[in-house]
């Protein structure tokens, strides 16, 4: 936890009530963030995120594997989350534990629509290769490196930037192979396929401080919020998936109302994020 005296909370309250934060910023004006991807040589894909003194890291990691018997046309994703016990204090012993796992499930949630993968950011049927019997699975990980808070969306951003860094290997199916016989496959250590991240969305997280909310929130602004919705939405506008923390019950008419704020505040996120993606890329293949 962050540790504040009375006044500075008070300052904190007072500055988002009159929509001047404590950094100058507005109520819905976000830090400026900055990317860098391929930073994992070992991995199929990686990036690095940074939203003010918050640092995280995701990797990508494809392998082969054989789809699940409720969805053979479609591939599988996990995404485990680690956060460095020298990121913060309270990563430390179970704290961090316990952060890493919901932070986990709300990615999962937010990116794959939960367990059943409906509505799902990540196209999962792209990741099927012999129905029923052959496809890929991704393992992402996310690294906390450093936080102040946000981690969530920061984490968001990571992922959709390590995806656009995957390139997954062209593998060619020999014919032949018939009823329960597994085909065999050719994997090509020279030919990738760039993972189609159009649809991968942004997460925006909408921190509810008193009577108003704002968006990427400070570790101390954080520490005096009522509640957090984080609303995932991609390009096209849709939403992709919703987690809310914070013991505080919110009226519906709220929630909806932070849906389209978050639908506004993703396409400049979006954009922003997709041209610092095209930069690192752009860098990246210079070296």
């Amino acid at each position: 936890m962050v540790g504040l005296s009375i006044g500075e909370k008070y300052f904190i309250q007072g500055g988002i009530a009159q929509d001047l934060r404590t950094d100058g910023r507005k109520r819905l004006t976000p830090r400026p963030i900055f990317v860098e991807t391929g930073v994992i040589s070992q991995s199929n894909g990686s990036a690095r995120v940074r939203i003010g003194a918050t640092e995280v890291i995701a990797s990508v990691k494809a392998e082969l594997g054989r789809p699940s018997a409720l969805h053979p046309d479609k591939g599988k994703v996990s995404i485990n989350v680690d956060c460095s016990p020298t990121a913060a204090p309270m990563f430390e012993g179970r704290g961090g534990e316990e952060l890493s796992a919901e932070l986990s499930v709300a990615l999962q949630r937010c990116l794959l629509g939960g367990k059943s993968g409906s509505g799902a950011g990540i196209d999962l049927s792209s990741l099927a290769i012999v129905e029923g019997k052959i496809c890929w699975d991704l393992y992402i990980e996310g690294l906390v490196v450093s936080s102040d808070g946000n981690l969530l969306d920061a984490l968001g951003a990571a992922i959709k930037a390590a995806l656009s860094n995957t390139g997954i290997p062209r593998v060619n199916v020999a014919a032949g192979a018939s009823g329960d016989e597994q085909p065999e496959v050719d994997v090509s250590d020279e030919e990738f396929l760039q993972f189609d991240t159009s649809k991968v969305p942004v997460i925006v997280t909408l921190t509810k401080v008193g009577r108003h909310y704002i968006v990427d929130a400070t570790s101390e602004e954080e520490s005096q919020m009522s509640s957090a919705v984080s609303i995932s939405v991609n390009r096209q506008g849709n939403i992709c998936g919703l987690t809310k923390r914070g013991d505080a019950g919110l009226d519906p008419s709220v929630v909806l109302d932070m849906i389209s704020v978050a639908q506004s505040v993703s396409e400049r996120l979006i954009n922003t994020l997709d041209s610092q993606i095209a930069a690192a890329e752009a860098g990246e293949d210079e070296l």
